[in-house]
């Protein structure tokens, strides 16, 4: 399932508004950019590079359940109470992205009811397209003929 980029979706003026809260940031492969359980202050969009998204699994290493790259959204618990990351990413190669301040755009899609209501659908679909992709990496990982299961909780 593919899902078309935040930025493509919106109209221009809505567009432009969003960008006013981000600026461009840089992570080396091998940062963590957050922590499952972290407070969500900020989001990002990929320019360049890549990131996995990761769920912690009992007694071991974070799990990729899922790649992300150009255009994509990282992260999306900004959006909703209590505004805490429910995975982690981690650069996977060197990434250049727009970071945005979660919290003013918030109050931008609170003020603008259509463009709130175009970045909550934009970031439901994203949700929904994640929860997919974690759903078939953990049935890889954990279901009947898979070569390492993780420890119960």
């Amino acid at each position: 399932m593919t899902t078309k980029p935040l930025l493509s979706v919106l109209p221009a003026d809505g567009r432009e508004r969003l960008m006013q809260f981000a600026h461009e940031v840089s992570f080396p492969a091998g940062d963590r950019i957050f922590e499952e359980r972290g407070l969500a202050d900020r989001f990002w969009i990929i320019r360049t590079g890549s990131v996995n998204l990761d769920v912690q699994v009992a007694g071991g290493r974070p799990a990729v359940v899922d790649m992300l790259g150009h255009g994509d959204l990282v992260g999306w618990s900004w959006l909703v109470p209590p505004y805490t990351w429910r995975m982690g990413a981690e650069a996977s190669t060197p990434v250049r992205a727009y970071e945005f301040d979660a919290t003013a755009v918030r109050a931008l899609c609170e003020a603008d009811p259509a463009l709130g209501l175009a970045v909550t659908r934009r970031v439901l679909d994203v949700v929904a397209r994640r929860l997919q992709a974690t759903r078939l990496r953990l049935v890889d990982m954990c279901g009947p003929g898979a070569s390492t299961m993780p420890a119960p909780p």
